[in-house]
């Protein structure tokens, strides 16, 4: 056996040993080892070692951005963790040793650009005696540029002072440096060669390759430095194959590429984290023996309640409540009066009341509370503050967009007993929730809603165009206006429009080389003709509540940046399911490039069936739309997402349509993923606004939905029993 060899083994066997070594508890002192409790990410997108992957994982909720330069790449990945079994990585990649592609005219001197998705799974979980075991796939359903297999383990543990985590893996693909045997081959001739890139319209999964070809093995040591202020060194030996991987011999191994890799000297790579605290963290390494590497990375733990900073919108008591009492004692439209004018300081809005004998009713609006407990609890406590002594019992309806969503009846007694300990447990118990449907005449007093009524924001818009071949990255920068008008508490008109500031989207010069109609694949004729000033939206909508369990919409206008037309929703949703059913019909007209009133010649007949699915444990939302889409094909949408306590939601999707691979064009089939976060997360203050970030990896035409404003389903969310089952917030 050759010098080399042997260190090889000596190595591997010895991480296998540090793996397997005597139980240590992984649990540390935080004030010696400052943020050991948050891994820290590799190059290469996921959470690991320098260039190679660990077994580690974020907890469920965290969405990240990471960011690193190790000559020849630069890679940016936005990784999210939508379980705490589960890292899912968006990366992009600028291969700086190969050029976009070889005709000047069409790219220039830009150099080439890899997309990919990653994924990796939790297999066992770490004991005391057993490591963390997981198991990964990069390049998902890309080019094969970057594409690996791994499966690797992670233990920590305590060496004298020194707080440790051991890795040990095996990898295929890109990860197999060593060339040795695939033990997989006894199961199958398939894994016994590894598949080139594929010929196809790239996207697709590559299944076929997947643990296929040779083996290799990585690993490595991250030393956690007591009172150090978190600082942790990394010693790995490397596993990534470099003559495999990119375009690693230059023009020999690629028409595009045009500067050969500076090749692995060495196997034993080093670097260090700093973290500045636990979301961003600094790190920079030393490669291959002849290559600096530096990077950061930033993480956002937004899955738990209140996850960033502490809310100070407490509850606003009502003062003189004995005063009051006996003042609404007297009379009930004091009692109604007293009651909408407390609710509406803390932003809680009458829209109806009724007294009968001991109850007092109230249907009542709210666009502060995105948890629909501390909407409720707040209401309760108002009514409990002004209303007279002989009220045993309060029935609150909610309702949004003029309809009824549910009606829930209160124990005063019980309620108010609970109060003080926030017993809220307790006094659920004395508590029944129900559907409803909502009868504006069953109601005693009808305040005026002071219709029409018009509330509006000005706001920075940012739009971005990246990884193109006429450059990386085309954005601008505008003013947006958005209000909304209320005509009736069921009708109202939204607009959005906007005001360029600056922008880079002039230089922007590729045309659509689509065969389909160009619904979506003109987007760079819609940004260079929109960057002085827009109309992205103006859709009126009238809700409607016709029977128990049964939602209305219809809507009409400019739908969206390049569709106007009209149409409509209806959904079923029954409460005591987790379950709905609906469908949607839009007839639309393609919009001019200018985003005004005017409109191109291509218009068609677009609407789906839809079925929404909510797993109660995980809280995972499965969505499929059946039906035509905006080019006139005809297919299924899937859509998977998963919302957390803080609100948070992330989710992915795909499309499978009636048009071929070729007709549909580069990336093969639609797909993306995208997050909804709740900017309440980032404030002091309560709110229901959102802010979201979806992407693409290509606009396409094909599976194009409309994208018109307020779904039924997310209007009736709090239409559904085990959407407003958790009562922790009653008392806040």
């Amino acid at each position: 056996m050759a010098p080399k060899e042997k260190f090889d083994t000596r190595l591997s066997l010895l991480l296998l040993c540090a793996l397997f070594s005597a139980a240590v508890s992984a649990t540390t002192n935080d004030y010696l080892y400052r943020y050991s409790d948050t891994s820290s990410y590799s190059n290469y997108s996921t959470l690991g070692l320098i260039q190679n992957p660990t077994a580690r994982f974020h907890p469920a909720g965290t969405v990240s951005f990471n960011w690193s330069h190790f000559d020849p790449y630069l890679q940016g990945s936005i990784v999210a963790y939508p379980f705490e079994w589960m890292e899912a990585a968006y990366q992009y990649t600028d291969v700086n040793n190969a050029l976009y592609s070889n005709s000047k005219d069409f790219s220039g001197a830009q150099t080439y650009k890899d997309k990919g998705f990653d994924a990796k799974f939790r297999l066992l979980s770490e004991t005391s005696s057993l490591p963390q075991i997981a198991i990964g796939i990069r390049d998902l359903a890309g080019s094969g540029t970057f594409g690996a297999e791994y499966l690797v383990a992670s233990k920590f543990m305590k060496v004298n002072k020194y707080l440790i985590d051991a890795s040990f893996g095996l990898g295929w693909g890109g990860l197999a440096n060593n060339d040795v045997s695939n033990p997989l081959i006894k199961l199958s001739d398939r894994f016994e060669e590894r598949s080139g890139m594929s010929d196809t319209q790239g996207g697709e999964l590559s299944i076929d390759r997947y643990f296929s070809g040779n083996m290799g093995f990585f690993g490595g040591l991250e030393i956690f430095f007591p009172n150090a202020k978190g600082l942790r060194l990394k010693i790995e030996y490397d596993g990534t194959d470099y003559k495999e991987e990119g375009f690693p011999f230059g023009k020999e191994s690629s028409k595009f590429a045009f500067e050969p890799v500076l090749q692995s000297q060495s196997r034993l790579n080093y670097g260090l984290i700093y973290p500045m605290n636990k979301s961003l963290h600094l790190k920079a390494a030393f490669i291959k023996g002849n290559t600096l590497t530096f990077g950061f990375s930033v993480a956002g733990f937004w899955g738990p309640k209140d996850p960033v900073i502490k809310k100070k919108d407490n509850y606003k008591d009502v003062k003189n409540k004995e005063v009051i009492q006996v003042v609404t004692a007297d009379n009930d439209l004091y009692l109604y009066r007293a009651a909408l004018i407390e609710l509406r300081k803390n932003n809680l809005f009458i829209q109806n009341a009724d007294r009968e004998g001991d109850t007092l009713k109230v249907a009542y609006s709210q666009a502060t509370f995105s948890r629909f407990s501390r909407g409720t609890g707040r209401v309760a406590r108002v009514l409990n503050s002004v209303a007279p002594k002989d009220i045993t019992t309060f029935k609150l309806e909610s309702m949004n967009a003029g309809m009824s969503m549910n009606e829930i009846t209160i124990d005063r007694e019980s309620f108010q007993r609970f109060e003080e300990d926030k017993f809220f447990k307790l006094a659920t118990k004395d508590m029944k929730v129900e559907s409803t449907t909502f009868k504006n005449n069953s109601y005693a007093y009808n305040p005026d809603g002071g219709f029409p009524a018009t509330f509006w924001k000005i706001s920075p818009i940012v739009r971005s165009q990246i990884g193109g071949p006429d450059g990386f990255y085309f954005g601008d920068i505008s003013l947006g206006y958005n209000s909304e008008t209320k005509f009736t508490r069921n009708i109202a008109l939204i607009t959005q429009a906007q005001v360029g500031v600056v922008n880079n989207f002039q230089s922007l010069k590729l045309a659509s080389d689509s065969i389909l109609p160009h619904v979506r694949s003109d987007i760079v004729q819609y940004l260079k003709a929109t960057t002085d000033y827009s109309i992205r939206r103006v859709q009126l909508n009238i809700f409607n509540n016709p029977l128990k369990d049964i939602y209305t919409k219809f809507s009409a206008g400019l739908l969206e940046e390049m569709f106007s037309g009209s149409g409509g929703e209806v959904l079923y949703r029954p409460f005591n399911q987790n379950f709905a059913v609906g469908a949607e019909l839009w007839s639309v007209k393609q919009r001019e490039y200018n985003m005004l009133f005017k409109h191109l010649d291509y218009e068609t007949l677009t609407g789906h069936v839809n079925f929404y699915y909510k797993e109660p444990k995980s809280q995972v939302i499965l969505t499929v739309r059946g039906g035509r889409f905006l080019a006139k094909d005809s297919g299924f949408n899937f859509d998977f997402s998963r919302v957390f306590p803080s609100g948070l939601r992330m989710g992915a999707f795909f499309s499978l349509t009636d048009i071929s691979e070729q007709e549909f064009g580069e990336g093969s089939f639609d797909k993306g993923f995208y997050f909804h976060i709740p900017m309440e997360i980032f404030f002091d203050k309560y709110s229901k606004g959102y802010t979201g970030f979806g992407l693409k990896p290509l606009t396409r035409d094909g599976a194009a939905l409309i994208n018109h404003a307020y779904h039924l389903w997310g209007v009736t969310d709090e239409a559904q029993l085990m959407n407003i089952s958790d009562w922790s917030d009653l008392y806040d």
